[in-house]
């Protein structure tokens, strides 16, 4: 038999390799010095915490192939948790709780599970809402705490090895639902081979060892960790409301335990990147960081590289069906790409990582049987991306539909091996430069279609978040059959909202920054709003089809081609 794919079985190695190394800090107050205080557990006693696990769910009936829906704090109980059901063979089902709690229970619903392994409130909500909990038979409880262990109450597990399931490559490891950004969310079928390809990726496209120290700002990115052999710092972070951050606590934390790498969305990025440019601090210890979940501007890497003096800022490019796909660094940007993209270009997002491919296909809404019945673009026209490799995902959970749109299926007359991934569709659009990097210029769904032509928010908004008085601008589609383009704008003073005087000033500033592009010299029409919808997982994806939503009944500011003189375009 070959050799077990189970992305489990790196930890146990993990802990024969390192096994005093801190593998997890988990945040539990302060010292009397006022750092923070931390539990810290081992490479060996992790391996330990998740052997308890093991045990307990094995002595409460889960069993291999069992679906898990998995509501624990994150930290200790998300980690040890996960190897333990990856362990078993069981398939833990991970679906972000701030998505709405409509969104949230057709998730439980359609993913069916067999165990609930939660904390009290979840208990509580499936049974306060039964229909969608319906298939639950088995409830595991968890504690309420993020440091809460298990080992250390069943001694008897301290040097006992669970056996690991073996699991093929093929074999389904977890179901991770999408964000919901742009659509209802989707529970992505991950496989073990899949895991364990975005662990080799990951590691080598940014050179990660064994030792480092990672604070991941997202609680999935945790579980990458143990098999990296990276100590993971828990930030004091409430992951349903990111952007409430303190910025102090994260800096606090890098600076305490020396963090070497970090990941979070470019919304938590800038809040820390202000706090230490404010306060005169850097980040000396910090080789990388990965910033992902919406385009990174290119002040941000800027402001980054002032605070990372030995270190890098990094965009890696993808979604949660097949990551990471490219990247590209904050060098690059700021060498080349940034006055390309406040001209209209869209946001560069790097080269394809090793063992990625990427095409430009046409743009079409429609279901796409084959390859063959595609038609690839050149470099240098917008389209359609679609990529394939080992990361690439091949299944929604119980949605035929949605995978008849997302997928291209591999005729076996196409390809040497009719068992190779299919392509995917990114629902994104794009193009390929001369050099090979991929240029992002927005999702496919929130394209506007005028009538004289499409425009793609990746290539409209940079020009208008250039002036100073925008915190975030979004290009969406008005009119009864969507097709006129208008902007709402998020100014960064709420005043300006309040005030008429200031909206009328900021509208025809604005306007002036059009007129100098040919692509937004047409739109006319401009909103403004107080404060921009966005995603609860990065709180950086904009919601721009709720905006556009939004703007039936509501008073926009209509501009005219001659308030626009030429001395305006001089300035």
């Amino acid at each position: 038999m070959s050799e077990s794919a189970n992305i489990a079985r790196h930890l146990p190695l993990m802990a024969a390799r390192q096994p005093d190394t801190p593998a997890v800090k988990i945040p539990r107050g302060r010292t009397g010095a006022g750092d923070i205080d931390y539990l810290t557990l081992s490479f060996a006693e992790l391996d330990t915490e998740v052997n308890a696990w093991v045990a307990k769910l094995e002595s409460r009936g889960v069993r291999p192939g069992d679906r898990v829906l998995v509501m624990v704090r994150q930290g200790l109980p998300l980690i040890a948790a996960a190897f333990a059901l990856f362990k078993l063979g069981a398939v833990p089902v991970i679906i972000d709780p701030g998505m709405g709690r409509k969104s949230f229970l057709a998730c439980v619903a359609r993913s069916k599970p067999r165990v609930l392994l939660g904390i009290p409130p979840a208990q509580l909500a499936s049974y306060l809402f039964r229909p969608a909990f319906a298939s639950i038979e088995i409830r595991v409880w968890a504690s309420g705490s993020s440091t809460a262990r298990l080992g250390s109450a069943q001694s008897k597990i301290e040097n006992q090895q669970s056996k690991i399931v073996a699991s093929a490559a093929s074999d389904l490891a977890a179901i991770l639902f999408t964000s919901g950004s742009t659509g209802a969310p989707k529970g992505v079928c991950y496989e073990h081979g899949m895991f364990d390809a975005q662990v080799r990726l990951v590691r080598d496209t940014y050179g990660i060892a064994p030792g480092e120290i990672d604070l991941p700002m997202l609680p999935i990115f945790a579980l990458f960790n143990p098999a990296l052999g990276l100590t993971t710092i828990v930030p004091e972070l409430d992951p349903s409301r990111p952007a409430s951050v303190d910025p102090e606590k994260i800096v606090r934390a890098i600076q305490q335990e020396k963090v070497t790498s970090s990941f979070g969305s470019p919304t938590l990025w800038r809040k820390i990147a202000r706090h230490c440019l404010a306060n005169h601090l850097t980040l000396p210890s910090v080789k990388r960081v990965l910033m992902a979940g919406a385009p990174v501007p290119p002040a941000l890497f800027a402001d980054l590289q002032k605070i990372l003096p030995n270190g890098t800022a990094h965009s890696p490019y993808g979604a949660t069906e097949s990551l990471p796909i490219a990247s590209i660094s904050a060098a690059e940007v700021l060498s080349d790409t940034a006055a390309k993209t406040a001209a209209g270009a869209g946001t560069c997002v790097g080269r394809p990582v090793r063992e990625i491919e990427i095409k430009i296909i046409a743009i079409t809404d429609a279901p796409i049987a084959s390859l063959a019945d595609v038609r690839e673009l050149p470099a240098g026209e917008i389209g359609e991306i679609i990529v394939r490799g080992p990361v690439v995902t091949k299944e929604y959970d119980s949605l035929p539909e949605a995978v008849a749109l997302a997928k291209i299926r591999n005729r076996a007359s196409e390809i040497e091996n009719a068992a190779s991934s299919p392509w995917h569709r990114m629902g994104d659009v794009g193009y390929l430069d001369a050099a090979g990097r991929l240029w992002f210029c927005g999702r496919k769904a929130e394209r506007v279609e005028t009538t004289a032509g499409p425009l793609y928010t990746e290539q409209v908004e940079p020009i208008f978040n250039a002036h100073p008085g925008v915190a975030r601008s979004a290009l969406v589609g008005t009119g009864h059959d969507g097709h006129r383009p208008a902007m709402v704008i998020e100014p960064v003073s709420r005043e300006t909202v309040a005030t008429p005087s200031l909206r009328r000033k900021l509208v025809r500033e604005l306007r002036v920054l059009a007129a100098a592009h040919a692509h937004t010299e047409r739109i006319r029409l401009t909103y403004l709003h107080p404060h921009f919808p966005v995603d609860v997982r990065h709180n950086a994806k904009i919601h721009r089809l709720a905006l556009a939503a939004w703007t039936v009944g509501e008073h926009g500011y209509e501009s005219d081609k001659r308030e626009v003189s030429q001395s305006d375009l001089k300035r």
